[in-house]
């Protein structure tokens, strides 16, 4: 069954609108724990936009579920990442002026830099996964580049506009997903991903984990983030069991 990772980014992001201290992303990660998360999922950007170095490090010594950790391949963030040793480091591309992480990382081109990387985490014992778009050259590519997982980029299908692109995005999930574990890989998915869309997904065979961030923090305003996250993880779990 495929497991429910909480993104709590978006908690940070309102606290850092007003510049003030709360809501607290690491309170946001307890309480999230508490509805049933299977992993807490942070993004620490080069820039710090939401969150930050205090935060990171009161994840790593609070959260006692699965915590992972998005990063850009900076020098200075993989230096904090091997200090901090998360469970899991998935490697995404990042652009300052985004407003969230827009496609996957090509490990294709980038293959020269991000091999090193990987093979630093590695040797820190981290799991390390690969935020990329569900195009089979970019799976077999993190495969040879050591990967231990990849994080299948679900945007297209979350923003389709017709049954025929719902369909066509779904068939390509499906072939990426079976190339990677051809590839010996672990085959997770995310972005974009809501209430509402989330069941054709978590219906495909292979998919082990989502993680899922703005869509749970903006249920949250209105039932509370345990809800939330009892909510998201009942959807995903009915489609595993019909």
């Amino acid at each position: 069954m495929a497991k429910l990772g909480v993104n709590i980014d978006h908690v940070a992001t309102v606290r850092q609108a007003r510049g003030t201290n709360e809501p607290d992303p690491v309170w946001a990660a307890a309480e999230a724990q508490l509805g049933g998360a299977d992993g807490i999922t942070f993004h620490l950007r080069e820039d710090r936009r939401h969150i930050n170095d205090r935060d990171a490090l009161l994840l790593k010594a609070t959260v006692t579920c699965k915590l992972n950790m998005e990063m850009a391949i900076d020098k200075e963030i993989v230096e904090i990442a091997l200090g901090l040793a998360p469970d899991q480091c998935t490697l995404v591309p990042e652009h300052r002026q985004e407003l969230t992480t827009e496609g996957g990382l090509d490990v294709v081109r980038l293959a020269r830099r991000v091999g090193p990387v990987v093979k630093k985490l590695r040797s820190k014992g981290i799991e390390v996964s690969a935020f990329i778009e569900p195009i089979p050259a970019q799976v077999r590519a993190a495969a040879d580049l050591g990967f231990h997982a990849v994080e299948l980029w679900t945007s297209e299908y979350a923003h389709a506009r017709t049954p025929k692109e719902t369909q066509a995005a779904l068939f390509r999930l499906t072939e990426t997903i079976d190339t990677g574990i051809d590839a010996g890989l672990i085959v997770h998915g995310g972005h974009g991903l809501t209430y509402t869309n989330i069941a054709p997904v978590a219906a495909i065979e292979g998919f082990t984990e989502f993680n899922i961030g703005h869509s749970i923090i903006a249920r949250a305003v209105f039932v509370g983030l345990r809800e939330a996250v009892r909510e998201m993880k009942a959807l995903v779990s009915r489609q595993q069991h019909e």
